[in-house]
């Protein structure tokens, strides 16, 4: 229980910045005297993740690595609540060796077999943070599916051909809690942001396999091995976060635009 208490203490400091984030500057689009586009309240992302099991996972798994990408829709571009969804992939091991591309050929002509244990996952819920300053905390609690599958590859020296098979595959309900923080970059027309963050994600328990897994039978056939257990992640990532933008302000009476603001 201490992670998820970890991740939730990570969301209530990056939420106790909030007074620190209000005393910044707010920037406005007509500081530059220039027209401007509005932010449409859409902004994508990506980022590199680096996990660590938690639980009985962490017996049989030490780390793994991979990427996301995920898209907030904030309405009216303004407001402290959004939709995010998140998709990414973390590869958890791999299993290299060489093997003849075909019995009745030989050893003559050999290609590299590549084994690789990954857990891809899909995420869906509120993202609620503070939409200015320079730094910008947010916190996301979401529920989606986790789906843990093993695929073996076959490629030629010079990918003359590629081959693929799903050796062995498990999905499991996901919940979790991910916070954050955006650091802005650039603030113009397309406003641009670092994107900093820990995620607690609860997969509960499901079948996998793991290096070694797959026994090679003399007959052709394969024998599985799978594991079963939890297969909690604590993940860290680093990545962007980019809006997009939408038409062109308007300015009232006085000459003052209508102001866009990040997320």
């Amino acid at each position: 229980m201490r992670y998820p208490i970890a991740a939730l203490g990570l969301g209530l400091f990056l939420a106790s910045t909030t007074s620190l984030a209000a005393q910044g500057r707010r920037w406005h689009p007509e500081d530059d005297g220039a027209p401007y586009r509005r932010a449409s309240g859409v902004y994508v992302g990506g980022d590199f993740t680096y996990a660590r099991p938690q639980g009985s996972f962490q017996d049989n798994v030490k780390e793994a690595f991979g990427g996301s990408a995920h898209v907030v829709f904030q309405p009216g571009a303004r407001g402290p609540v959004g939709l995010r969804l998140d998709a990414g992939i973390v590869n958890y091991g791999n299993e290299r060796q060489r093997v003849m591309l075909s019995p009745t050929i030989g050893g003559r002509i050999t290609t590299e077999l590549n084994t690789s244990n990954n857990i891809a996952f899909f995420g869906v819920g509120p993202q609620i943070g503070i939409p200015e300053g320079r730094f910008q905390p947010y916190v996301n609690p979401f529920i989606g599916v986790a789906y843990l599958f093993t695929q073996s590859s076959l490629s030629g020296e010079y990918d003359d051909y590629a081959f693929s098979t799903t050796n062995f595959d498990d999905a499991t309900l996901s919940y979790g809690a991910r916070a954050g923080v955006y650091v802005p970059i650039s603030r113009g027309s397309v406003p641009v942001s670092l994107d900093l963050g820990a995620t607690y994600m609860n997969n509960g328990e499901a079948e996998y396999l793991l290096k070694g897994d797959i026994r090679d039978n003399p007959d052709g056939s394969i024998t599985l091995f799978p594991s079963r257990s939890d297969t909690d992640l604590l993940s860290f990532h680093v990545g962007v976060s980019v809006g997009i933008p939408r038409g062109h302000g308007h300015r009232d009476d006085r000459g003052h635009g209508r102001r866009g603001r990040r997320h």
